[in-house]
């Protein structure tokens, strides 16, 4: 039953409005049960999904979560009465379609909400009005708006878009595959050993010629391939924002580049590279996959803390320990934990190999992102493109606006700060206002203002602790770089939520604030995520398996755009 079982991947734990014990309009009418065939630790979406998936194949599952809703960083909370954010992950790209369509995610409720355009670079510079750079679905446009800063660059800009897009093509297949067994390398016929390495195989195929070039993506600089590409600086920063997004690395960080593929790989309704809304913010996705596993018959608890995963005495997982002591017993456990938190504090150490304990405790884990939600009375009206007499969105209001982004030597700069402890003086930001295509998220005529932020240490410099005067400080010099290109913004600020790193750890388990549950750097990629020999989603523990972000392929909800899933039977 157990043989190829594989998990999803991403964080997690909650959904707006889901609260209580058992999901709204689930089948789950009983109390938690001391029994099932599988029990998911954490309801974050890729628990969900794994949920489901493991419930339709016939294995009575139960999905414990920790908090009082579901969805783990894809949640919809009202922080600010009023006002719903997505209060960590807050777009849509990186869901597998298969999944979107077996599960009938839009029957049970997901409704997307596309955006094109869809980025939006405003400058600051001496001349009225500053230029801006506006890219879309439509490349004629998006040429001519880079034209303003380069002939060259609007001429070469559709042939780097198809070099990528071959090589996303070239490896997309390989988030839906797990990876190569390595221990099937070294043993079987040689036919077994070409099936473990087929999906490599493919991919190199698929490149051709292109294959030096995928490398050199892959292990340069993300700077130098852009270098390659174009000469603007505006339009360099812009695309560097998608390989440094929730990295602790700078645009001259080697290696940048998977990052950057992986932001370029999404699909959204058979868009390649397309990022969207969720209309009713993040937590409606949790929701949508909720209904989903609870129509196949999955039980889903929140205030549910799993403590300890149940060991028997042949070192089999065969089951949870409660908070309160209570033991549900199954014959597979799935944790959708980060496996820092897995196997350092729900798996008793005496029954992990030292090595093995050893790897996870060195895992990266540095994250330099603070996300800020903020509930405004206006939308932000920006020098570059001034708002309407009327106050309704424009198209570049429904864009990821990034800030902070005249060249890649200021990515560089704020994350060296960051690097010595400090938060950057002048961080990247990039600001979203979903309720500009969702008003519904806001009152009337007022917005939510997601800010994605870096770089912040998660230790700052000397000791100091991320306490409220620290926390009000960063968040300070974040309004104030968005005043200095959308004057009028800190005094449309209504209430404001600050989550430093050790905030999101704390709140939303991610080990360090990372939102990947680990650094995307290519030694923690494929064959060793989250360690060598145990890259297939099993575990030194026969019976428990990982589910979350912290497997292969290591995306999730882009704090946070949503990753993949893949299926776990």
């Amino acid at each position: 039953m157990l043989a190829g079982l594989r998990a999803g991947l991403g964080a997690g734990c909650a959904a707006h409005g889901l609260r209580g014990h058992r999901l709204a309009h689930s089948r789950t009418t009983e109390k938690l049960q001391r029994e099932y065939d599988a029990v998911v630790i954490g309801a974050g979406h890729n628990g969900l999904v794994a949920a489901a998936y493991l419930q339709q194949a016939g294995l009575r599952t139960a999905v414990l979560e920790k908090r009082h809703v579901l969805g783990g960083a894809a949640v919809t909370e009202e922080i600010v009465p009023g006002f719903k954010f997505s209060r960590a992950s807050y777009l849509l790209s990186l869901l597998r379609p298969q999944i979107y369509t077996e599960l009938e995610l839009q029957r049970h409720g997901l409704r997307v909400l596309p955006r094109d355009p869809y980025s939006f670079t405003p400058l600051l510079e001496d001349r009225s009005p500053p230029r801006s750079l506006l890219m879309g679905h439509d490349m004629a446009q998006t040429q001519r708006q880079i034209a303003q800063f380069s002939q060259k660059d609007a001429q070469a800009y559709p042939k780097y878009e198809v070099f990528m897009g071959r090589l996303v093509s070239a490896i997309n297949p390989l988030l839906d595959a797990p990876p190569a067994d390595t221990a099937a390398l070294g043993q079987g016929s040689l036919l077994q050993r070409l099936r473990a390495l087929w999906p490599l195989l493919q991919a190199g195929l698929a490149l051709g010629r292109q294959l030096p070039h995928f490398y050199e993506v892959l292990t340069a600089p993300i700077s130098k391939i852009l270098d390659h590409w174009f000469e603007s600086e505006p339009l360099k920063a812009t695309l560097a924002t998608d390989a440094v997004i929730g990295a602790m690395s700078s645009p001259h960080t080697p290696g940048g580049g998977y990052v950057l593929l992986h932001h370029v790989m999404g699909e959204l309704e058979g868009r390649r590279g397309a990022w969207g809304y969720v209309a009713g913010g993040m937590g409606a996705l949790s929701q949508a996959i909720a209904r989903a596993a609870a129509t196949y018959g999955a039980h889903i608890f929140t205030e549910q803390a799993v403590c300890r995963v149940l060991l028997g005495s042949d070192g089999q997982a065969q089951g949870v320990v409660m908070q309160d002591g209570t033991e549900v017993r199954s014959k597979v456990v799935l944790s959708n934990a980060s496996p820092q938190l897995t196997f350092l504090e729900l798996t008793p150490q005496e029954r992990l190999p030292e090595d093995f304990v050893r790897r996870i405790q060195q895992l990266d884990t540095r994250s330099p992102v603070t996300k800020i939600n903020v509930a405004v009375d206006r939308l932000p009206s920006f020098l570059a493109a001034p708002n309407t007499r009327d106050s309704q969105p424009l198209p570049h209001h429904c864009c990821s606006i990034h800030l902070n982004c005249e060249g890649t030597h200021l990515l560089h700069q704020a994350y060296t700060e960051a690097a010595h402890g400090h938060p950057s003086s002048r961080p990247m930001i990039e600001l979203c206002i979903p309720s500009a295509l969702d008003p519904g998220l806001a009152p009337p005529g007022c917005h939510v203002v997601s800010l994605f932020t870096q770089y912040t240490p998660y230790e700052l410099a000397g000791g100091q602790p991320w306490d409220e005067k620290a926390r009000n400080a960063y968040a300070d010099t974040v309004f104030d770089c968005i005043e200095a290109y959308a004057p009028g913004f800190k005094v449309s600020v209504i209430g404001r939520d600050i989550l430093t790193p050790p905030d999101l750890e704390r709140i939303f388990g991610l080990p360090g604030g990372n939102i990947f549950h680990g650094g995307m750097s290519l030694d923690q990629l494929y064959f060793t995520r989250p360690a060598p020999s145990y890259s297939t989603y099993q575990s030194p523990v026969p019976g428990l398996y990982l589910c979350g972000s912290g497997a292969h392929p290591g995306v999730w909800l882009h704090l946070f755009p949503v990753a993949p899933a893949s299926h776990p039977c």
